[in-house]
């Protein structure tokens, strides 16, 4: 994608973050999902095939849309077609909204409202959190954060940088399936197969990516970058997701915390290794030293995609 577009994209998600007012992809992807669901569990015994099935319908007609679109404002007009490209890149980068969301769970972690900091919070991420205390609900906030740091945030800009709207869409749709079907309960373990490795397959690179970058984020932003680079290498690894580990395992030694722990899902605890070291205790400001990090890694990869492809396109 031509640089100067994605930044531009990149400053509206800025500016915009995800308004209300305007219509959303991903929302159109999700209808999608729930839409074809039930007609392919019920024409398919077989439910990873049917799994399957739903994957490449939702990567066909969310690919083969896009396209479409950027075509048709090319053709009425190449400022109507640069719009467009904007429009859909920028719909596809949600940091603004990471921040917006977690800085939400913040507001009440520091007015005392344990309560509304757990709704909040169970609003951005998958466990359960109604039995969080104080420590859990930062733990948990800086983690998605984190985490999302790859997937919403350096992923989408990644596969702009590679390969345009079309290419970044077609992540968001894979990423939007593994969250709504790539689960491991009764209900999605074999429907929900294809998209939970798909989703695993495309952030293998930009996980890894967002983990280095944070590493080299931390100097900037007043963190200790060596010892992000000694947990990532150490700990990265750890949990049973491919990807998660590196963006979390770099921001835990950046931030000189301890993430993972015990957490509930679905009812049932489960037992995650531990990412960095307890040299600190889970505080706000470790919060706000998370925000710094996602800021100055995101610049870092977007000055990274300019450098490497502005000499294709000037």
């Amino acid at each position: 994608m031509n640089p100067e577009l994605l930044l531009l994209a990149l400053a509206l998600d800025l500016a915009l973050g995800d308004p209300r007012y305007l219509h959303h992809p991903v929302v159109f992807i999700g209808s999608l999902i729930t839409y074809l669901e039930m007609p392919l569990r019920g024409l398919f015994t077989h439910q990873r095939l049917a799994g399957m099935i739903l994957v490449g319908l939702v990567l066909l007609i969310s690919g083969s849309a896009t396209a479409l679109l950027l075509s048709l404002g090319d053709w009425l007009h190449p400022w109507l077609g640069a719009a467009v490209a904007v429009y859909i890149a920028f719909t596809t980068i949600a940091l603004r909204q990471l921040h917006k969301e977690s800085a939400e769970v913040i507001r009440c972690v520091v007015a005392d409202d344990l309560v509304g900091a757990r709704v909040a919070l169970a609003l951005i991420v998958g466990r359960e959190t109604a039995q969080l205390d104080r420590e859990g609900i930062l733990r948990a906030c800086i983690e998605t954060v984190a985490e999302n740091a790859s997937d919403g945030v350096i992923a989408p800009l990644f596969y702009l940088f590679l390969g345009g709207p079309v290419l970044a869409m077609l992540y968001k749709a894979a990423n939007t399936l593994d969250s709504m079907v790539g689960y491991l309960d009764d209900r999605y373990r074999e429907f929900g197969w294809a998209a939970a490795r798909l989703d695993d397959l495309l952030n293998l690179l930009p996980a890894r990516l967002t983990g280095l970058l944070m590493v080299l984020a931390a100097f900037p932003a007043g963190l200790n970058g060596w010892a992000a680079l000694k947990v990532l290498l150490r700990d990265a690894r750890k949990p049973s997701s491919p990807n998660a580990g590196f963006p979390e395992a770099a921001a835990a030694g950046a931030l000189g915390v301890q993430l993972g722990g015990p957490a509930v899902y679905f009812g049932q605890r489960v037992e995650k290794p531990t990412l960095g070291d307890p040299d600190r205790r889970l505080t706000v400001a470790g919060y706000q030293a998370m925000i710094r990090l996602l800021y100055m890694t995101t610049l870092l990869m977007t000055v990274l995609g300019v450098l490497l492809t502005w000499p294709i396109w000037n």
